[in-house]
Order: structure tokens, then C-alpha cells, then sequence
């Protein structure tokens, strides 16, 4: 039964919002989601999150934990709950420029991070959008921009500090704590609630940008001359690709980054692309690296985008594959089908190094319905192409369950997973689904 909040701790007046506060329209909810907690608070610090966590269980409110809140799943809010919002911790610090040690609190967004360490001529790949908030990716992956020359987020995180969910403050890494550490990057969401990261960052100041458009054939060749290219690109070069369908006509739009300001790097790094099919270039030139995360991306997250999303990994390309691909993107009802490169640097770890575990594909593949009826046509053009798949990655999925866990942890990833969330979370304050 929940209480009224008549015993709010001293160390968070003014950081809880309720329905009666004018700021509660703009923390309600999410990109994907609109909420209706009963309050949203605002931590300003470790012991803030956890008093937080101390008001759930005197009120008996479950919990949902926001970085910045771009989250598919909707998690980052609920119905009655309690929201803790991680916002207001976004500090970014440069611990040690030598070793390109950075800190960076995981209420920050990536545009936040991407501006404060741009003087230091330092990155991190870090997703594709600015108001993805730090936590959220630095505990699931990290799929980013740079991923096949940086690898993902999780790859070059040194230590976390956590609330665990009885309150307890505990910096985790290779010495202290490793289990914790191995479990916040890749499966973190169910073992505590991560407030600040230490990342190693890449040197990077600018980056070529390229758009191209690429008919695609029904049999598939185009894509599997693109998968033939990114298996012999050079790792400074990452792509995601949109597939469009019109009737029998589809194209695929990709977006080619290079991670080097050399224009011969940029250069013999795009130019194979040209090569698998009818293609045209759209615009190539060399950008500072914040603007691929602009701050123009920074805004409120109002439930905006409903949507449903899953995703798989492919490791090859077959024509079959391909195929089932572009099945699916023409499929009567809207699907939005998009492929992010892997391979490169994300196949440098050993699948056992982190909960992230799928360290041989070469391609995440995520699919998108759009309302009215975004899961029966998700699931209807989903189906065929799920044979295909090869793993999942649990940041792109609206409704994980038992089969996704499955599919994101697989084997002894799982298990051990299960068991460190179990260790960390005993009453299942965090875990986002029961453990087996």
C-alpha cells in the first residue's frame, strides 16, 4: 500500500516532483512513452539516489531509473511508480589527458558529452543522437558512430560508481568489485543504478560525414556487396543504413562515417561504397565530431515517438538474409528496417570479457513500427527474418521478455548475469524481468 509522501527525506526537498508541479509535464515521460509515475526525483548526488531509493521502500512505489530517457523499452518512466531521474547528474571531467581518462555522470546526454570533451580533442562513440543520456548505453552497449574504430561504449569503461538497490555506494572496477563492473557494462540495468562512468576516450577532432543513396535489387546483391565492403573496410569506417521501399523500388540510404580528418583516409575509406550498385552521393565533407550529436538535439521527452522495436545480429550476409531484409521494408504496413556496422574493434574482446557477448557479428539489424498497429506489423514482418539473426542487443528492443534475454545473454552469459543480478538485487527492486 503507498503512502502518502508525508516523510520525504531532507536530502531530496525540492527534488521531487509530483503531479501538482509544473515541472512534472516535461518529466513525466519518455521519448517512446508517456507516464503517469506518482513523483519524479531528482538526485543531485550518490546519497540523493540513494534516499531515493530508501522513499520507495518506505512508500512500497516500484521503481523506474531515467538517464535521458531515449530508452525503446519505456522504462525510464511508469504508472504510480517512482521515477528517479538522473538529469541533473551530468557533470563531464577530464580526469587525465594523458591517458584519456574522462568522468561522466550518467545523466548526461551525448551532445553534452560530445561539446565538453571537444576541447580536449577527445570522443567517445557514443549512439547516433544527442539526447541519448550516458547511462542508459554505458550499462547495454553502446553501438555508436565510431563503433568499428572505437568498439562500443562499455569496451572503455574503467570503473562505475553504483547505488546498489539497498542504498549502498560502491565504485566497481578491475580490482574493487570486478563482478560488478563485468555486469554494469552490458546488463547493468538490473544490478544498481550507475551515477557516474570513467571511459577511456579516443583522440578524435573531426570526422568525415558522407550520405549516400543505393538502389537495392529484390535478390539482395546490393546488400551483400555492402557487407562484402564493410568486411574489408578499414576500421575507421562505420555506416548505418536506412532501407526504404516504394512499390517494387527500394533504396537504401546510408550515412558513412570516417573517423580521421584525413581527407585520403575519408577517401579510399568511401569509395569501395560507390562500388555496390546504382549509388549516389549525396554530400561528403569533414565535421567537427559534436556536430554528428548536436546540442540541437537536447529537448524534453514527451512521449513523442511511440513506437515498436526489436532488433537481431547477423553475422553473414546471405542472399537469403538479404532477401528477408527487403521482404520486410516492403512490407505493406510501414517497417522501418536499419542495419549498424559492428566487426572491427567491437570483435576485440572475448565474448566472456563483458555481459555484452556478441563479439563476431558483423551487423545489428533493428526494425520500427509505427502506431496504430506497430506490433502486429512488427511482429508480421519481424517473423521471417528472425532465422536469420544471431543474438540481440537489449538496448533496441520495446518489450524485452524471457526469449529476448535470452537471445542478449546467451548461454553462460545469461547464467552468470541471472546470478550477479540476484547477488545485487535480491528483491528484484531493478531487475527488469524476473530471474529464471
Amino acid at each position: 500500500m503507498n503512502r502518502a509522501f508525508s516523510a520525504v527525506p531532507a536530502e531530496l526537498a525540492g527534488k521531487v516532483v509530483r503531479p501538482d508541479d509544473r515541472r512534472y509535464r516535461l518529466l513525466r515521460s519518455t521519448y517512446t512513452t508517456v507516464g503517469n509515475p506518482a513523483a519524479v526525483v531528482l538526485p543531485e548526488s550518490a546519497s540523493d539516489v540513494a534516499a531515493a531509493l530508501r522513499l520507495a521502500r518506505e512508500t512500497g512505489l516500484r521503481v523506474a531509473v531515467r538517464s535521458g530517457g531515449h530508452g525503446l523499452s519505456g522504462r525510464g518512466t511508469n504508472d504510480g511508480g517512482l521515477v528517479i531521474d538522473l538529469s541533473a547528474l551530468h557533470r563531464v571531467d577530464v580526469i587525465d589527458r594523458g591517458s584519456r581518462l574522462v568522468r561522466v555522470e550518467a545523466g548526461a546526454r551525448w551532445a553534452q558529452v560530445a561539446r565538453a570533451l571537444a576541447p580536449h580533442g577527445l570522443a567517445i562513440s557514443s549512439g547516433d543522437h544527442g539526447n541519448v543520456g550516458v547511462g542508459g548505453i554505458a550499462t547495454g552497449g553502446g553501438v555508436g558512430w565510431l563503433v568499428r574504430q572505437y568498439g562500443l561504449t562499455i569496451d572503455h569503461i574503467r570503473a562505475v560508481e553504483v547505488v546498489l538497490p539497498d542504498g549502498t555506494a560502491v565504485r566497481a572496477d578491475a580490482e574493487a568489485e570486478p563482478d560488478l563492473l563485468w555486469v554494469m557494462r552490458g546488463a547493468g540495468a538490473g544490478a544498481g543504478i550507475a551515477v557516474a562512468f570513467e571511459i577511456e576516450a579516443m583522440e578524435l577532432r573531426d570526422v568525415g560525414y558522407a550520405q549516400l543513396v543505393a538502389a537495392v535489387d529484390p535478390a539482395g546483391q546490393t546488400l551483400r556487396r555492402l557487407a562484402d565492403v564493410m568486411a574489408r573496410a578499414p576500421r575507421e569506417l562505420s555506416t548505418a543504413v536506412m532501407l526504404s521501399s516504394r512499390g517494387a523500388t527500394a533504396a537504401a540510404f546510408i550515412t558513412a562515417v570516417v573517423a580521421s580528418d584525413s581527407p585520403s583516409v575519408i577517401r579510399d575509406a568511401v569509395e569501395p561504397l560507390l562500388g555496390i550498385g546504382d549509388v549516389m552521393v549525396q554530400q561528403a565533407h569533414v565535421v567537427p565530431y559534436p556536430e554528428l550529436v548536436p546540442p540541437l538535439h537536447l529537448h524534453a521527452n514527451t512521449g513523442q515517438m511511440p513506437s515498436s522495436t526489436t532488433n537481431g545480429l547477423l553475422t553473414d550476409m546471405t542472399s537469403d538474409t538479404a532477401r528477408a531484409l527487403i521482404t520486410a521494408s516492403a512490407a505493406p504496413d510501414p517497417v522501418l528496417i536499419q542495419l549498424r556496422s559492428l566487426g572491427g574493434a567491437t570483435h576485440d574482446p572475448a565474448p566472456s570479457d563483458t555481459a555484452f557477448a556478441h563479439r563476431h557479428q558483423n551487423t545489428l539489424v533493428v526494425a520500427s513500427a509505427f502506431p496504430p498497429d506497430d506490433r502486429a506489423t512488427l511482429a508480421a514482418a519481424w517473423t521471417p527474418l528472425a532465422p536469420h539473426t544471431d543474438g540481440a542487443y537489449v538496448n533496441f528492443e520495446s518489450a524485452p521478455d524471457e526469449a529476448t534475454f535470452a537471445r542478449a545473454y546467451p548461454g553462460p552469459t545469461g547464467t552468470r548475469v541471472t546470478d550477479l543480478w540476484k547477488r545485487y538485487d535480491p528483491d528484484g527492486v531493478l531487475r527488469p524481468r524476473p530471474p529464471a
